[in-house]
């Protein structure tokens, strides 16, 4: 699990330079106006060596301590960029980049905090749905595509077709599998779909007879949608990595929190259901 994750973070950093050097169009879109090139290409090094050669490391010699270094130098890149937005008024996609693959790396320090079980009334755990639902797709639907799109200088509105069509409907389906999926987690979860305030009961009701991870499917889903919309290949590859980081970091953590919560109903359960594609027995 970890180990996988380290491994799709150095393959990605490398991916990203190899990017950045034979792409000037993929350069562009992460600089910082009045910071020259050359004082982006000084992090090449750093990146490489702090980052990208000890992720591989750790990924086949077990250590917190390597976890924690490379958290802090991922850190410290991160703030660079975030300073260098605040002070140009630029770099956005950088700085969405840096804060996303520091979360990525809390995530592999700091696993064992991620999943509680929710405490909360059925009234507060709908109020925490509602504003968790609010914030977590104005980020990753809104804020996120359009910094991509305007990095890659893409139109802010696409010009009516087919592909919109097709868009549109994509989303509404795929938007309505995540609010259903939203309603059985509350009524018969007795908590909500964030991990850190998670069901105290295992849902197999709803979409869940069918697939394990409707809400994952539901968010990819939405993001290819927006892709077709604007007929964007970054935008799609933006939500084919969420899908890929779901299901070798992300899954098998939850799997293995629900493994120890729920036992041998769990694992019937998986026996019964597949993870991505639906069952209709």
């Amino acid at each position: 699990m970890k180990e996988t994750g380290y491994l799709l973070q150095a393959a990605l950093i490398c991916a990203w330079w190899v990017g950045l050097t034979t792409s000037q169009v993929f350069f562009d879109a992460f600089q910082f106006d009045q910071i020259p090139p050359v004082a982006f290409w000084s992090f090449f090094l750093p990146d490489i060596a702090l980052i990208a050669s000890l992720s591989v490391v750790r990924a086949y010699y077990k250590s917190s301590g390597l976890e924690k270094v490379i958290f802090g130098a991922f850190a410290y890149a991160t703030l660079y960029c975030v300073q260098a937005t605040a002070l140009t008024g630029s770099g956005f996609l950088s700085s969405f980049l840096m804060l996303a693959g520091l979360a990525f790396n809390a995530l592999l320090c700091f696993d064992q905090y991620l999943f509680r079980s929710s405490s909360s009334s059925r009234g507060l755990n709908i109020a925490k749905t509602l504003i968790q639902i609010v914030c977590i797709w104005t980020i990753t639907l809104v804020v996120i595509p359009y910094v991509i799109l305007d990095a890659f200088h893409a139109p802010s509105i696409p010009s009516f077709g087919i592909w919109v069509v097709i868009g549109m409907i994509l989303f509404l389906c795929f938007s309505c599998l995540g609010l259903a999926s939203a309603y059985f987690m509350l009524r018969d979860g007795d908590g909500t779909p964030l991990p850190l305030d998670q069901t105290n009961k295992l849902v197999v009701s709803g979409p869940y007879r069918y697939v394990r991870n409707p809400m994952a499917i539901a968010g990819i889903g939405q993001g290819i949608a927006i892709a077709c919309a604007y007929q964007s290949l970054p935008v799609l590859v933006y939500a084919i990595l969420g899908g890929v980081a779901w299901q070798w970091i992300i899954r098998p953590l939850e799997e293995r929190d629900l493994a120890n919560r729920f036992g041998e109903s769990y694992l019937e359960y998986c026996r019964q259901v597949r993870c991505w594609l639906p069952s209709f027995r």
